[in-house]
């Protein structure tokens, strides 16, 4: 894939969630896609990813702004930095009570290509920062 093409599939892949279009978003990802959790396991498989997702929105409401895409030239690895305006709905287990806090978190994510779906994905935030916005001071785990 062209470094054009690498980056017009990750401005796809963010446009697809920020619009809530989850068919749209998993079709963008491999069947063996590698999910690498912000300070968590790894987890592989589009179906491990789909479970990941709906969770996530069943305990968070986020969109993504501020997005800047950046690839290799070979369009084989991406990365990402944007911000994440969020509202925090449901508990998420060993995390703090959800009273619909409201948070906005800078974030980052990388990349792997092929075979013109995504085939790893590596995000990141600083989880402190999340915790004490929404009311916490540090990680209860």
């Amino acid at each position: 894939m062209s470094r054009a093409a690498t980056e017009a599939l990750i401005f796809e892949y963010y446009r697809t969630f920020n619009q809530g279009d989850m068919d749209g978003f998993l079709s963008l990802l491999s069947d063996d896609v590698v999910h690498d959790i912000n300070q968590g396991q790894r987890e592989v498989g589009l179906t491990a990813f789909s479970r990941f997702m709906a969770h996530m929105n069943r305990c968070y409401r986020e969109q993504l702004c501020e997005i800047s895409i950046m690839s290799s030239a070979d369009g084989t690895r991406a990365a990402a930095e944007f911000v994440v305006h969020g509202e925090y709905l449901e508990t998420d287990e060993g995390l703090p009570e959800a009273r619909g806090q409201i948070y906005r978190l800078p974030a980052g994510a990388f990349f792997q290509i092929r075979d013109g779906k995504i085939a790893r994905v590596t995000n990141y935030y600083n989880l402190n920062d999340w915790l004490s916005q929404v009311g916490a001071t540090q990680a209860s785990a």
